[in-house]
């Protein structure tokens, strides 16, 4: 499995206030990063960061030519109004290899399913990369943070 490069992922935003939508677990999570590996997606079950932007670097098992990554949040019709603020918006997405970067942007639609998947523009030239970068540019207006429940990357080995 994959895991998180903690040193190059945004640090955890962790509630300091709203007890009422934290024991709904509708409000942001206390969950660390490495929350968006994994299968439970149970309401709750997210990752959030300070502010409207942030980052997680992701460290594939094996070097990987990725096709798509996928993106899920809660849909805005399974939350509150807070939650569906928080959820991602613009996307940017980059292999990390030896050589340099890929790129490409998206942008997750809170009206739309809770996965979402982006192909990437590398399946014409493939490459194989050892880490996937995920920059999460902006929200849907929350000021204080932004969460997200899981994170996919597709591709070959």
């Amino acid at each position: 499995g994959a895991t998180i490069d903690m040193k190059r992922t945004f640090k955890t935003y962790w509630c300091k206030w709203n007890w009422f939508y934290n024991m709904l677990k509708r409000g942001c999570a206390e969950d660390g990063p490495d929350t968006i590996l994994q299968m439970d997606v149970s309401l709750g079950k997210r990752w959030c960061f300070p502010g409207h932007y942030g980052r997680v670097v992701i460290r594939l098992p094996a070097p990987v030519h990725p096709t798509a990554i996928a993106v899920q949040h809660v849909t805005k019709e399974g939350s509150l109004s807070v939650a569906a603020s928080s959820a991602p918006r613009d996307v940017a997405v980059y292999g990390l290899g030896a050589d340099g970067d890929e790129e490409a942007w998206h942008t997750y639609d809170v009206e739309k399913e809770d996965i979402q998947a982006f192909h990437l523009k590398n399946t014409l030239h493939p490459r194989a990369f050892s880490y996937i970068k995920v920059l999460i540019l902006n929200n849907w207006g929350n000021s204080e943070y932004i969460c997200t429940s899981r994170v996919w990357v597709h591709g070959k080995m």
